[in-house]
């Protein structure tokens, strides 16, 4: 019985070593075959790129802060607006500013998703150095437009190799900033005929499967399921946003989704245009 312990014990010990070291090699930049990072497509699905659409309610909702918690849902409303105040444009720091946001809600959800949040806040701490090198004199880096015309002047943009450019470090937030937006959605969604919804780990799965899963390894594939299992339930998510029930949260996620909507739709048509959404 003492050996059969061990055995148990030390396969227990490989297997979250197997785990750990999946996760770790997922999160950071490493390649799987041809297909570039591991953590974002390097692929991308021009059919699967746009985000649903959602219906707009005539009277937004009053979003109110939550006493007590990190994530305030409107804080990022309010950034997120304010990253598109400008025409066919994104400012840069109120859109780092909402996913200063977002990072503290994937860290709400526990250490698991906290992995995201941390390769997450390297990529925008990228894209502010390289501003804050710019500065004073440059507004090289005040939105996305300029960022992008700025780097290809510069030559700063490699299409055939990974480089540290702001542009490929936008591509990969705003491929997360898909990915986020649909799990978003997916708390919405009516239940089935059965009157179930879905819980947030396989609404997450489903919103994998779409931005993430077609260019990532079975291996890859399979540490993101068990992500998903560590998820917590339904009514912590609507806690996150100071919502009771799920009638009550729903118009909130409406607006907070319409918000994501408008970031992520002029960020994918300013980097179409110059043929961005493929770097490598």
């Amino acid at each position: 019985m003492v050996k059969l312990g061990r055995t148990a014990v030390l396969g227990f010990l490989l297997l979250s070593a197997i785990l750990t070291l999946v996760v770790f090699v997922w999160l950071h930049q490493g390649g799987v075959g041809d297909c570039g990072p591991a953590y974002f497509p390097c692929r991308t699905n021009k059919k699967n790129s746009k985000l649903p659409l959602t219906k707009s309610t005539e009277a937004p909702p009053l979003i109110r802060e939550c006493p007590g918690q990190l994530f305030q849902a409107p804080r990022l409303l309010h950034f997120l607006k304010a990253s598109v105040s400008v025409p066919d444009d994104v400012l840069l720091e109120p859109y780092l500013q909402s996913w200063d946001q977002l990072i503290i809600f994937m860290e709400s959800l526990g250490s698991v998703v906290s992995f995201f949040s941390q390769k997450v806040n390297e990529k925008t701490d990228l894209i502010r150095q390289l501003a804050r090198a710019q500065e004073p004199d440059s507004k090289a880096y005040r939105s996305v437009r300029s960022m992008v015309e700025a780097e290809l002047r510069a030559g700063t943009v490699d299409f055939s190799r990974r480089s540290d450019s702001g542009c490929r470090t936008l591509l990969r937030l705003h491929r997360s900033l898909l990915w986020l937006a649909l799990t978003l959605d997916g708390l919405t969604h009516a239940p089935d005929r059965h009157g179930r919804l879905k819980t947030p780990g396989q609404i997450c799965r489903d919103a994998y499967q779409v931005a993430l899963a077609p260019h990532h390894s079975w291996v890859l594939r399979q540490a993101a399921e068990l992500v998903f299992l560590a998820l917590p339930d339904r009514e912590y998510f609507l806690e996150l946003v100071c919502a009771r029930s799920q009638h009550e949260a729903e118009p909130v996620l409406r607006v907070m989704i319409n918000a994501l909507q408008r970031v992520h739709g002029t960020t994918q048509r300013i980097l179409q245009e110059h043929s961005m959404l493929d770097l490598p």
